[in-house]
């Protein structure tokens, strides 16, 4: 008999394998392992008390991952210090379409998910299927396939794959993303919001500063400045603003149009940025943007002139006044040279088509 467990002791069965049991009036009630175990204690608890003994629960950890799978590469991107230097708003969505990937069915009507399944097992008729899917949502495409090559990378770092099959992919959805304004949206804009009105500041600097949303929101009154240097050998002046963008770390200096600055001269300056609520505060990200949706609409525009349309529409005047590539990526602060190309080719395809009709025109006037 055990002296820390009264009426439990211990015995050989008929292999020769040690176990206990609990004895008490007449009765034996076998118990799993051997003392100290938790399963050991609970059995002969319940025992004396004389009730069935409580099995614990299993339950899964919420972040639990079998090896070599796409939740295994997913806790080690989240390690990784390329993604802790990722701006906390682009972690928040790639985090999104990750995990919306990872609770994908491998099969519809099948409980296997692919958080689940080893990433060498991934081929690329699967990274196909995925984006097919979406191919109504190029937005929602683009972003599961950067989450998904984002896991690709990592398990090729720990070697668990020799080749990513989602590299160089043939098929790609198009991603045009918002677009740019017309001069007759920005007419409407301009007479329903008068110089002096803060939707009219909202949209100027956006507008004649190519900012992006999180650029526009921190835009500080301090960030303008007189710089003076030599060109060709003249001292020159200009009135700029000097900033930073949130999103690429890029120093820009970005000259002020007279659209602009007479934008600035007859708004008031009522706190550190530029922008301010009506209580002078800066806007959020998010509420600046449904800012701009109800101006719009007061406004009486369309679906689709949006804040970032703004910037578009910069990149579209720019290429219209015939400037080259690298000045629009020096404004717009663009490092890849094929989304800055994107404005010249339109414009240039529009130039290009209205000299080729001309020429069709004027020979059948001659003809006539």
């Amino acid at each position: 008999m055990s002296e820390d467990h009264p009426g439990a002791g211990k015995y050989r069965d008929r292999h020769e394998k040690e176990r206990w049991r609990f004895r008490r009036g007449g009765k034996t009630i076998a118990l799993p392992g051997a003392p100290g175990d938790p399963e050991f204690e609970e059995a002969y608890r319940a025992a004396v008390e004389g009730r069935k003994p409580v099995k614990a629960e299993v339950r899964t950890h919420p972040n639990a991952a079998l090896p070599r799978t796409f939740g295994a590469a997913w806790r080690l991107v989240k390690q990784s210090a390329d993604w802790k230097r990722l701006e906390p708003a682009t972690q928040h969505n790639n985090t999104r379409w990750t995990e919306a990937f990872l609770l994908t069915p491998v099969l519809e009507g099948h409980p296997d998910l692919w958080k689940d399944q080893r990433v060498e097992d991934f081929k690329r008729r699967h990274m196909k299927a995925l984006l097919s899917d979406k191919a109504d949502t190029p937005h929602a495409a683009r972003n599961q396939m950067v989450a998904i090559r984002r896991m690709m990378t990592v398990a090729l770092d720990e070697e668990w794959i020799d080749f990513d099959p989602t590299l160089a992919m043939k098929w790609r959805p198009e991603y045009k993303g918002r677009r740019a304004w017309t001069d007759e949206e920005m007419e409407k804009f301009e007479k329903r919001w008068p110089i002096g009105s803060n939707p009219r500041l909202v949209y100027a600097i956006a507008l004649w500063l190519g900012n992006r949303r999180s650029d526009v929101t921190r835009l500080r009154w301090d960030q303008r400045k007189t710089l003076t240097f030599r060109d060709k050998g003249e001292s020159v002046s200009i009135d700029a603003f000097v900033l930073e963008q949130k999103k690429t770390g890029k120093q820009l200096t970005i000259p002020i149009v007279p659209m602009l600055s007479e934008v600035l001269d007859g708004s008031t300056i009522r706190g550190e940025t530029v922008i301010v609520t009506a209580h002078g505060n800066p806007y959020s990200d998010k509420s600046l943007t449904g800012r701009m949706r109800t101006w719009t609409r007061s406004a009486k525009l369309p679906e689709g002139c949006t804040l970032h349309g703004l910037r578009k529409t910069l990149g579209r005047i720019l290429a219209e006044s015939d400037a080259s590539t690298r000045q629009i990526m020096d404004i717009l602060g663009h490092d890849d040279i094929e989304h800055a190309e994107l404005y010249s080719r339109e414009a240039a395809q529009i130039r290009l088509a209205m000299e080729g009709m001309n020429k069709v025109v004027a020979l059948r006037r001659r003809a006539g």
